[in-house]
């Protein structure tokens, strides 16, 4: 193992709160001294099936304290997953049936080891112990905490205080998620800071049944593409683990430059004294900020794909972006020409999200049909080979026979 000094730092390195560390050197320094691992738990809600670059930010920190020799133990809320984590919700969230929830869970369990090492990660579902308590069992641990506590939740006291509803079982997720910590008698838990509360909740359950408390561990959440909110599938400004290189690298060239440092951070491998090159770099005005840029697109990507893959999406960024070329590898789609509607085609293949989108980019020039911008409804072309380009970035091909 690495000494404790060597340990504290690369575990520090991008987090943004421990909780607290006193502890954790404390626990550290038996672990070195026993040659003995410390167990590292992370609870993932199988609410929704795709990892985004957002998730990555805690699994990357799991990665590094596997490497460092430690157990990592990922709990999937197969149980917890049907009331599903109320954290920052306006209202109850819809129930998901067993088979949703298994499904998902199957999806988050081969995602994690794009980043984790399948052999040295251990999985576990928390309906394993959830699901064998008696009523009796689930009465004393509710009398481990009070109502005014669970309302010290931002997002319960926000709901109390407009007068919505809060369903009972929600308060019920974080003292499960708090007993998943019980069960496995972990060392350390993390999670973003959004999770605070639930986290704290697992290290007060276990000073209350007189176990060692585990030690909190808050990563910060990162913004999307919009450079202003949390990364979120519903919100469109993700980058999912699943997406192709091309998409991937594009993506990283649409974030914000304010956001270059963080995602350098966050999300590569890189050492400190890269990221001090890099912000030297922004500051010099010299320096375009694209050519910075291209460089993070290919560390993000290079982690998730071979270099081949790396390079072909640099070419066709630079091809489409740099050089104004349709590129080379657009998808393309036949359709019957009795069948054909333009505009159904390209929201179907997900150029746009709905028809009214469509239309309103028609509108503002945002179309270009074989090259022509096209500006009235009545214009699109009802025949032949026609190449659809979406504003700068996206494109497709209909063969309409």
């Amino acid at each position: 193992m690495k000494s404790l000094e060597e340990q504290l730092k690369i575990i520090k390195k991008g987090t943004l709160d421990i909780i607290n560390e006193e502890e954790l050197i404390k626990k550290l320094e038996k672990s070195i001294k026993e040659n003995k691992p410390l167990k590292i738990k992370l609870g993932l809600d199988p609410s929704a099936p795709d990892i985004h670059l957002g998730h990555t930010v805690v699994l990357r920190k799991l990665k590094q304290l596997q490497d460092l020799g430690h157990e990592i133990i990922i709990i999937i809320g197969d149980f917890t997953g049907k009331i599903g984590d109320p954290t920052g919700k306006s209202r109850m969230r819809k129930f998901l049936s067993d088979e949703e929830v298994l499904q998902n869970a199957k999806t988050y369990e081969e995602q994690v080891f794009k980043i984790l090492d399948k052999e040295k990660t251990t999985i576990k579902f928390n309906s394993e112990w959830l699901s064998k308590l008696t009523f009796g069992d689930v009465l004393k641990l509710t009398a481990s905490t009070t109502v005014a506590r669970m309302l010290e939740r931002e997002d319960f006291k926000l709901r109390f205080e407009n007068q919505r509803p809060i369903y009972l079982n929600e308060f019920f997720y974080p003292l499960m998620q708090a007993f998943d910590s019980t069960a496995i008698k972990a060392d350390i838990e993390f999670g973003g800071t959004d999770q605070r509360f639930n986290l704290l909740s697992g290290r007060n359950l276990q000073k209350e049944i007189g176990e060692e408390p585990q030690i909190v561990i808050m990563m910060p959440l990162i913004e999307g593409l919009d450079g202003k909110n949390k990364m979120s599938k519903t919100l469109g400004n993700y980058i999912g683990i699943y997406e192709s290189a091309k998409s991937k690298y594009q993506k990283v060239m649409e974030i914000p430059d304010e956001l270059i440092v963080k995602y350098y951070t966050l999300l590569t491998d890189v050492d400190d004294e890269k990221i001090k090159e890099v912000e030297a770099k922004l500051k010099d005005e010299s320096v375009n900020p694209r050519d910075i840029k291209m460089d993070l697109a290919r560390e993000i990507v290079s982690l998730y794909h071979t270099e081949e893959e790396v390079e072909q999406a640099e070419e066709r960024f630079k091809m489409i972006f740099q050089m104004g070329q349709k590129p080379k590898d657009m998808d393309a789609v036949n359709v019957s020409k009795e069948d054909f509607d333009l505009i159904s085609t390209v929201v179907d293949k997900g150029l746009v999200s709905s028809k009214s989108e469509f239309r309103r980019l028609l509108l503002q020039g945002g179309i270009k049909i074989n090259d022509k911008k096209i500006t009235m409804e009545k214009d699109l072309p009802k025949e032949g080979e026609i190449v659809v380009q979406v504003g700068k970035k996206k494109f497709m091909k209909i063969i309409v026979s």
